[in-house]
């Protein structure tokens, strides 16, 4: 009785935690967004470097989560503050809480920091995550694989994140 009772928590656990991502936001909360990083995994960005038309995609991601966070009703906080140690910052979504220290200076409410992987021309990875900045705490997070590497599948990837995790009715 009692390993059951065991085995059906362990079982749980991964829909107690999801469950908890799903805490109500902060209505009107300050959002410092540390913008999205780009990782080339792919041999080709090895051989040929960073292409433009990805930097200009990552901006185009960028824009596209300010104005849902807004449409949302959050304050995008602006981090020209901290912009030194941004521009220092290789990936503010993997730098062992930097960016939480950031958002706490930027006096915002929320962190929200992104990556794009890219593994080849054909396999992207897109991920977002929110934290809460006094605790640290994950809010939401999610990462999507996308197929294709262009305007259009970039923003899919993202808009299935903010529709289906970050805002979901």
């Amino acid at each position: 009785m009692q390993r059951t009772l065991i085995a059906l928590i362990l079982a749980l656990l991964p829909t107690f935690a999801l469950a908890r991502m799903d805490k109500p936001l902060m209505p009107g909360a300050k959002v410092a967004f540390l913008g999205m990083s780009f990782i080339d995994l792919s041999t080709e960005g090895a051989y040929n470097g960073v292409r433009a038309d990805e930097t200009a995609r990552l901006k185009l991601l960028e824009g596209a989560a300010r104005d849902r966070f807004a449409a949302e009703g959050f304050v995008i906080v602006s981090t020209d503050p901290v912009a030194t140690d941004l521009a220092n910052t290789v990936d503010p979504a993997n730098c062992n809480g930097c960016d939480v220290g950031m958002a706490a200076r930027l006096g915002a409410d929320y962190v929200l920091v992104g990556e794009v992987r890219k593994i080849s021309n054909l396999i992207l990875s897109i991920s977002l995550v929110l934290r809460d900045v006094r605790s640290g705490e994950m809010l939401r997070g999610l990462a999507v694989d996308i197929r294709s590497n262009t305007d259009d599948s970039w923003l899919r990837g993202l808009r299935y994140i903010l529709k289906n995790h970050f805002f979901k009715t």
